[in-house]
C-alpha cells in the first residue's frame, strides 16, 4: 500500500476544516446571514423541489456543524413547526375554501350558508386538487422559512449574538441576557420554595403563601440589580441633543427602509426596488446605530472577529438569495409552477446549482469536537484494519 505524495497531504490538510474553539469559532452574524439568504432564496420560489432542496442544505449544514449546546437542539422543533403550519394550510384550504379555480374535484363537504355581507367567504363546499396543490406550496414555503431561521438558531450562539450587538442596542441586549440567564432560575427558585413549604406542611397557595414565596425571589432580584448596577451596567454617557436627534432620524428612517426593501425582496414583483431600498435602508440604519453608540461607556472583552471563513459562509447564503432573485426575473415560471391546469414540477438547473453553494459551510466552518470525533472514528478504525 503506497503513501500518498507529501503535496497532496499538505493540500488535504490546508484545505480541511479545523477544529472549533473559542479563538476561531464563527460569529453568529455569519450564520444568521447565510440563513437569511437561505430564506430569502425560498422567499422567491413556490417550487416544492428547490424548497426542499433548500431544506436539505440547511439541514445538512446543521448536522455538520452544530454543537452540544443547549440551543442547537431547536432545530428539530423548527421542522415540526414547519411541518405543522404545512398541515393547518392543508386544513383551513379544506374548510375555508381557496379563490384558486379547479376543475379536478377531491371531495365535496356540507356547505354552510352564510349572510350576504360574507360574499366571497365560504365554509366547506367542493375541494379541488388545484386548491389543494396550491396550498400545499404556500405552506411548503412558510415553512422552509421557519427551517431556515430554525437552523440560525442551531448554529448561533445567541449570547455571543447579543454581545455582539451596536452600543446604541446595549440596554436591549442586557435586558435580553437578564431574561434569559435568571427567568429559568426564578422559575427553579420558586418550585424550590413551594416545595420546601409543602415538606414543612406549610400551605403552598393563597395570597400569603404567594407573597411569602414571592419575597426571597425579589429579594434575590434585587441583589443581582444591585451587583449588575455596582459593575456599571446601564451606565450611559451624556450627548449632545443634536446628536440625540440625529440618531433617531437616522435609525427610524434605516429601519423603514430596510421594512420596505425587505417587502419588496418578498414581493413577486418587488426585486426591483427592493434591493436598492434594502441596502439604503441598512447604511442609513448601520450610520445611527454608529452615532447612538456615543452613549455606551463599556468596552467590549473579547469581540468576535470576522475571518476568511466567517466571510465565506455568511457571502454563501447572500449568493443563494441573489442567484434565486436573478433567476426569478429570467424564468419565473420554473420558480412558481402552476397549478391551472395541474402540472407537475421541474427542478431549474441554474436555481438547483445556486442553491448548493448554501453547503459551504459545512466545508469551511470549524468542526466542533463532538463532531470531529465522530467523523474520525472511522478513519481511526480503517487505519487500524489496515
Amino acid at each position: 500500500m503506497t503513501a500518498s505524495p507529501a503535496p497532496a497531504r499538505l493540500l488535504r490538510r490546508a484545505l480541511r476544516a479545523p477544529a472549533a474553539d473559542r479563538a476561531n469559532a464563527l460569529p453568529a452574524g455569519a450564520w444568521w446571514l447565510w440563513a437569511l439568504g437561505l430564506a430569502t432564496a425560498a422567499s422567491r420560489t413556490t417550487n416544492p423541489l428547490l424548497l426542499g432542496l433548500l431544506v436539505g442544505v440547511a439541514g445538512y449544514v446543521v448536522a455538520a456543524r452544530r454543537t452540544d449546546a443547549p440551543w442547537a437542539r431547536s432545530y428539530g422543533a423548527f421542522v415540526k413547526l414547519g411541518l405543522f403550519v404545512v398541515a393547518l394550510r392543508l386544513l383551513f384550504s379544506v374548510f375555508l375554501g381557496s379563490s384558486i379555480p379547479g376543475s379536478h374535484t377531491v371531495l365535496t363537504l356540507p356547505e354552510l350558508p352564510l349572510p350576504d355581507w360574507a360574499q366571497g367567504v365560504r365554509i366547506g363546499g367542493r375541494v379541488t386538487a388545484e386548491q389543494l396543490v396550491f396550498s400545499l406550496y404556500e405552506g411548503m414555503k412558510l415553512a422552509t422559512l421557519l427551517i431556515c431561521v430554525g437552523a440560525a438558531n442551531a448554529l448561533a450562539n445567541p449570547a455571543r449574538l447579543l454581545k455582539s450587538l451596536p452600543g446604541a442596542l446595549y440596554e436591549a441586549g442586557v435586558a435580553v441576557v437578564v431574561a434569559m440567564t435568571f427567568a429559568p432560575n426564578m422559575v427553579a427558585d420558586v418550585l424550590r420554595l413551594r416545595t420546601a413549604r409543602r415538606l414543612r406542611g406549610r400551605p403552598t397557595g393563597g395570597v400569603r403563601a404567594v407573597a411569602q414565596i414571592g419575597l426571597p425571589v425579589l429579594e434575590r432580584s434585587v441583589a443581582v440589580a444591585a451587583s449588575m448596577d455596582a459593575r456599571g451596567y446601564g451606565r450611559t454617557a451624556r450627548v449632545p441633543a443634536a446628536v440625540r436627534h440625529t440618531t433617531n432620524v437616522l435609525t427610524l428612517g434605516g429601519l423603514l427602509g430596510v421594512c420596505a426593501g425587505t417587502y419588496g425582496l418578498l414581493a413577486a414583483q418587488g426585486a426591483v426596488y427592493g434591493l436598492p431600498l434594502l441596502l439604503a435602508g441598512l447604511v442609513t440604519a448601520m450610520a445611527g446605530l454608529r452615532l447612538g453608540g456615543r452613549r455606551s461607556v463599556r468596552t467590549r472583552y473579547r469581540p468576535d472577529r470576522w475571518g476568511v471563513r466567517a466571510w465565506l459562509v455568511a457571502c454563501s447564503g447572500a449568493a443563494v438569495a441573489v442567484a434565486m432573485i436573478w433567476a426569478g426575473g429570467v424564468d419565473p415560471e420554473a420558480l412558481r409552477p402552476g397549478v391551472v391546469p395541474l402540472t407537475a414540477p421541474v427542478l431549474p438547473l441554474w436555481p438547483a446549482t445556486a442553491a448548493l453553494i448554501g453547503l459551504l459551510p459545512a466545508l469551511v466552518a470549524p468542526v466542533p469536537p463532538s463532531n470531529r470525533a465522530a467523523a474520525d472514528r472511522p478513519a481511526r478504525r480503517g487505519k487500524e484494519q489496515v
